[in-house]
């Protein structure tokens, strides 16, 4: 054997017993650490746990709206592939959710240029009658440009918000688009509207309409509302445009049922000298009903059951336990979220020292942000040299953290919040074409690489971890 070999052999050797030492002792030197990570980070480029995962909840399961046979469906799947795949306490503590039938939509113009428009109702809508309704469409830009106009412009008439939404690699067009959709109707209510079509929320030019839910405020009438693709947006314009009356009608039979039961579901990779302490990373089970949910969210749900069963194959064991949550009812109020700290109660989410959430399609991640104490930054650049690798840029520590996670972040839990790439997320969230066939295998594992790495080091991190001050907005 030649001597450069034979230094080889040897420090690989020495490596062994390094590695079967600290997995003994479950504790890594931070050097050691760093190595790990890579490895991990490199099983997971090469893993199709995540992607298998989605084709099997998508087939079998397909869409999961809060409430349906199939949201139960979901929460059943969920616990048998935990349990199957070695995850440990896991359980589904019942979460209360709105059950609301979609039923059927249409939209037409009847003036000045006939034609039918494809249409979904938005989630939680009100039906019309058997008839419909008929009235003539006032055509805003956005809930600033509707509350500009003067009183009785609106009455009796049905308010069409013609909102673009800007393509981002963050996902802040969305943001910026999206009240229209969740406070227009009462807005436009309150102003005497009897109905509201609202311009897709959505990046696309498909003839795809997209839905999402509104609140409907207790101060003004609830009144019927639905969203028209992209496509049929542009004819709806043109037509306001010529200056003549444009006369729609609109048909709903969507309808409330009373509350019923769904689960979160949550299985555990525990800890080993420092089991106590957990992170929680998560995704949103539930999805709307024209699709399957393979973007949102169930994307962000393999990627979360994917990085925890990488890193319980680790040969050092993770310090801290790190709990898999999978939520109920994001879409419709947050309802798993929401019951989530309710049932650990305060001493357990004191225990509670960093949450992770995956909400944003497959990725890839471009980008790694957190909010933590400026002690933990230094993490965060740990992290990050890992990942860079992976077309990653270190990002900012000023992160919200998904909806999901966000009571956590309320009392003070930090986030480690790797941003996934959001640029063609919105030409398919919420829409019929949110299917396995939009998911890319490359990027879901990126993405599961990035998760992975980040949620094992900070598994693996030295303590304390420092708390942030309660935040209330973070709601």
């Amino acid at each position: 054997m030649r001597p450069c070999n034979v230094k080889a052999y040897v420090f690989n050797a020495l490596l062994f017993c390094c590695v079967a030492t600290l997995a003994q002792n479950a504790i890594a030197a931070p050097a050691t650490t760093h190595k790990l990570a890579i490895a991990l980070r490199d099983k997971a480029l090469s893993s199709d746990q995540a992607y298998s995962l989605l084709t099997s909840l998508t087939t079998e399961v397909g869409p999961r709206l809060a409430g349906t046979d199939g949201d139960r469906a979901g929460v059943e799947w969920a616990r048998r592939n935990l349990i199957s795949l070695g995850f440990q306490n896991v359980r589904t503590p019942e979460v209360l959710v709105p059950r609301w039938i979609r039923g059927e939509a249409s939209f037409e113009v009847l003036l000045p240029y006939p034609q039918p428009m494809v249409t979904l109702a938005l989630g939680g809508s009100i039906g019309t009658s058997d008839q419909g309704l008929s009235a003539p469409i006032v055509m805003v830009q956005d809930i600033s440009a509707l509350k500009a106009l003067p009183p009785g412009a609106v009455s009796g008439k049905i308010v069409f918000f013609n909102t673009r939404t800007e393509r981002t690699r963050d996902g802040s067009g969305y943001g910026k688009a999206v009240s229209s959709r969740v406070e227009g109707p009462s807005i436009a209510a309150a102003a005497g509207a009897v109905g509201v079509v609202v311009r897709s929320i959505s990046t696309s030019n498909l003839r795809f309409a997209h839905t999402g839910t509104l609140s409907y405020n207790i101060s003004a009438p609830r009144i019927p509302a639905l969203a028209i693709s992209n496509p049929d947006a542009n004819a709806l314009e043109r037509q306001v445009q010529t200056g003549q009356l444009v006369s729609v009608r609109l048909r709903v039979t969507a309808r409330d049922l009373p509350q019923t039961r769904s689960a979160n579901v949550i299985g555990e990779i525990l800890g080993t000298d420092l089991a106590q302490e957990i992170i929680v990373i998560g995704g949103h089970l539930d999805s709307w009903d024209p699709g399957v949910g393979a973007q949102d969210d169930g994307a962000g749900v393999v990627i979360a059951i994917a990085a925890a069963k990488l890193i319980a194959s680790m040969p050092v064991k993770p310090r801290r336990t790190i709990r898999v949550v999978l939520f109920a009812n994001e879409e419709f109020g947050l309802s798993g979220a929401a019951r989530y700290p309710a049932d650990e109660g305060n001493k357990a989410i004191d225990q509670h020292v960093f949450a992770m959430e995956a909400d944003l399609g497959d990725g890839p991640v471009w980008r790694l942000d957190a909010q933590v104490a400026p002690a933990q930054w230094s993490l965060i650049k740990d992290i990050h040299r890992v990942v860079k690798s992976l077309d990653v840029k270190l990002g900012t520590n000023t992160a919200r953290g998904g909806a999901d996670i966000s009571p956590l972040r309320s009392r003070g839990v930090p986030v480690i919040a790797p941003q996934l790439d959001a640029s063609t997320y919105f030409d398919l969230h919420h829409t019929l074409n949110d299917t396995l066939e939009q998911v890319s295998a490359d990027d879901l594992k990126q993405s599961v690489a990035v998760y992975a790495v980040a949620l094992y080091m900070a598994a693996m991190a030295d303590g304390p971890i420092e708390r942030l001050p309660n935040d209330p907005a973070a709601r």
